[in-house]
This record gives C-alpha cells, structure tokens and sequence, in this order.
C-alpha cells in the first residue's frame, strides 16, 4: 500500500483549487461542506500547507483529516458530503 507521500506524488494536481492560502476556506470555518474538505485536501497534497498547518488551522484531528483523504480516495470527493457517508461506509 502505497504511503502518504507517494500518494501525494502521485495525484494529479489540483484544478484550480487550494493553490494559495487566499483560497482555502478561512480558519474559523465550522461548517465543512464536500467543496471545503476537498479544497483542504487538494491544499494539503499540493504542498500550499502541511498536515499539521491544516490541522492547526482548522481545528482537525489527524484522524478526521484522514478519513476525508481516505473518502476521496476511495469514492471520489462526493463521499464527503455528509448525507453519502452511511452509504460508502457500508460499501
């Protein structure tokens, strides 16, 4: 299984998404939609801040940022939307 930086290697870049801290949705975000997980995501994998940068900022566990990551890798980033999460985690 591939490790974390080598998925980060890999994946293609973001489109358009997460490439300066301007964009990103801003630190006292407490209403996480599918758009604004992804955005920190594709942020964090493009290198515009760490894991631990994102998680700071936005008051996350390692282990929620994780699952995002985990949900768009598995079932593309519509399994972040809150009301898809029962189904995919059956799946």
């Amino acid at each position: 299984m591939p490790d974390r930086e080598q998925i980060r290697r890999s994946s293609p870049p973001p489109r358009g998404r997460g490439k300066a801290l301007a964009d990103l949705p801003p630190p006292e975000t407490r209403r996480w939609v599918a758009r604004r997980k992804a955005q920190v995501v594709a942020a964090v994998r493009a290198g515009v801040l760490s894991l631990e940068e994102a998680c700071q900022r936005y008051t996350l566990s390692a282990e929620e940022f994780a699952s995002w990551e985990q949900a768009i890798d598995r079932h593309g980033p519509g399994a972040l939307r809150v009301t898809r999460l029962q189904d995919f985690r059956q799946a």
